[in-house]
């Protein structure tokens, strides 16, 4: 390893960071004929892997092809929807996979490192990515946690490369800029292709789809947001769910956290706490967002995790005292 500078099972779905589904206990499928994602083409070579909201993804993820090798982002939730994307990879091309970027340790968006790692590609992060994955990740299963469960967990491949603020990467003569922003889990990157007008930016960016909160710092994450919705830049933005959108839907998203921020915060002022709460924030979040993808696995969630949030009560991850 190398430092560089730069939550039955609608119990588990509202208390967990992931993505609605049913988190699986095994991870060792064979890759299905048919890619549990649609794998859409971008710019120069970029893809985006779209998550067909069926379950054995999980997630987002996508790839770069270079001059002289391929750049993975994320893995999704599964092993063998991760075997299934390098499928498609090697559709396209033969040359190595160089490296995979995990943009955080969350585990629908990691499960699948080591099979890359076995095709010959080193994981980077940031740092604490390293211990997040296994740390963090259980948490996600509940306090009955299952003895296979715990140990896929822990048999989740780490980075192998980590870095603070972020990293520059070369794929030949291409160009990749992997930058670390607050917001979602205090761990996040995003990964930039200048030349294809790209941005990957993992769960920092959910398109028309509410958002967990688990590990979040909402006034950080609108922050972090606000460069990209004032870009008058023709990018495109690959959320870590939903479908690739542009500027526009970034800024929709980061209006939701804004004006979830602003439903709860008076109710919260007024004392209210629990179903009192949610019941005094729900029908106003509805009439707004409740079209939006996975709203009836989050909204509650959201509103009892922003009060968190505003009374200073949120359990966010502990930062790895040691590496």
């Amino acid at each position: 390893m190398q430092i560089l500078n730069r939550y039955s099972v609608v119990c588990l779905i509202l208390f967990s960071g992931l993505s609605p589904r049913v988190l699986h206990a095994q991870n060792t499928r064979t890759p299905a004929a048919v890619p549990p994602f649609t794998l859409k083409p971008l710019d120069h070579n970029a893809y985006a892997a779209i998550d067909d909201a069926k379950g054995d993804s999980g997630a987002n993820a996508g790839f770069v092809i270079g001059d002289n090798g391929v750049l993975v982002i994320d893995t999704f939730e599964r092993e063998d929807a991760a075997k299934r994307l390098l499928v498609e990879i090697r559709k396209l091309t033969n040359m190595p996979i160089k490296f995979v970027v995990n943009t955080h340790y969350h585990l629908d968006h990691v499960a699948g490192n080591s099979v890359f790692k076995e095709a010959g590609a080193v994981v980077l992060a940031q740092q604490n990515v390293f211990d997040w994955i296994h740390s963090e990740n259980l948490k996600f299963f509940g306090k009955d946690i299952k003895p296979e469960q715990k140990a896929m967990v822990e048999a989740l491949a780490p980075p192998d490369i980590l870095y603070a603020n972020g990293i520059d990467l070369k794929l030949g003569s291409r160009s990749i800029t992997v930058i670390v922003r607050p917001g979602h889990t205090g761990g996040d990157s995003m990964v930039t292709i200048p030349d294809a007008h790209v941005v990957f930016c993992g769960d920092l960016f959910w398109n028309k789809t509410l958002p967990n909160l688990i590990d979040a710092s909402t006034e950080s994450w609108t922050k972090t947001l606000q460069p990209f919705t004032d870009s008058t830049a023709a990018l495109a933005f690959v959320p870590g769910h939903g479908e690739v959108g542009d500027a526009k839907d970034v800024k929709a998203f980061q209006g939701y956290l804004q004006d979830l921020r602003s439903m709860v915060a008076g109710p919260v002022k007024e004392g209210k706490t629990g179903d009192d709460l949610v019941n005094a924030v729900l029908p106003a979040l509805k009439a707004k967002y409740g079209e939006w993808n996975f709203f009836p696995y989050f909204a509650k969630r959201n509103i009892l995790d922003m009060a968190a949030e505003l009374q200073g009560k949120k359990r966010t991850p502990p930062i790895p005292q040691t590496m």
